[in-house]
């Protein structure tokens, strides 16, 4: 039975100097640092079998995916269900004490945090992020693939696959920045997830 691993990564840190809540808007790319953890994980990648490149369509995936396909020669295939969640919130600030949590008029959109109300469901950002993962790992059956996605859907994925609940406090997520989290398949029958943060140590 073959054995095919597919990588999923977070990209790296994005160029955000208003604090917004960026979400799917056009135009975030990544930060100096952002762009050197993109190298770093490349190099990282360097001797791993990677046949098959995906990303986000959003700027900061498609620039992290970017030196990690031209290290195996390979391009990188757009896959929009790895793509960020939807949020209501998009470029307005939302941390603990800003504006947007403050407004009486976003209450009612604060109401189910099991669901969540305020952006796409959980279960259908599993849903699409296993669907692509699949693909990914069909392309690659045998070898590796590598997915650049977001924080948000590979969590929710993580814990889908863990079989656990997928509603979750977000300070607890174990998705850093230009992370991976590698699934590992025997056949199509997930064997084993691996969590790794190539950048750690260099950034």
């Amino acid at each position: 039975m073959s054995r095919t691993v597919v990588h999923l990564l977070r990209h790296g840190e994005v160029h955000n100097p208003e604090r917004i809540l960026y979400g799917r808007l056009p135009g975030f790319r990544l930060s100096e640092r952002g762009l050197r953890q993109a190298e770093q994980v490349a190099e990282y990648l360097r001797n791993y079998d990677i046949v098959y490149v995906a990303a986000s369509p959003l700027l900061r995936a498609q620039q992290t995916a970017a030196p990690i396909a031209a290290m195996h020669g390979l391009d990188v295939v757009t896959d929009e269900g790895l793509i960020e969640a939807g949020n209501v919130f998009e470029g307005r600030r939302v941390s603990v004490g800003d504006g947007a949590l403050r407004d009486p008029r976003s209450w009612p959109k604060l109401r189910n945090p099991f669901r969540p109300s305020w952006g796409e469901p959980y279960r259908d950002i599993a849903d699409r992020m296993l669907a692509a993962v699949h693909r990914a790992r069909r392309h690659a059956a045998g070898h590796e693939a590598l997915c650049v996605s977001h924080q948000l859907p590979i969590w929710t994925l993580r814990r889908h696959l863990d079989q656990r609940r997928l509603w979750h406090d977000p300070r607890r997520r174990q998705c850093s920045l230009a992370s991976l989290t590698s699934l590992v398949f025997a056949g199509d029958a997930l064997v084993e997830v691996v969590y790794c943060e190539p950048t750690v140590s260099g950034v």
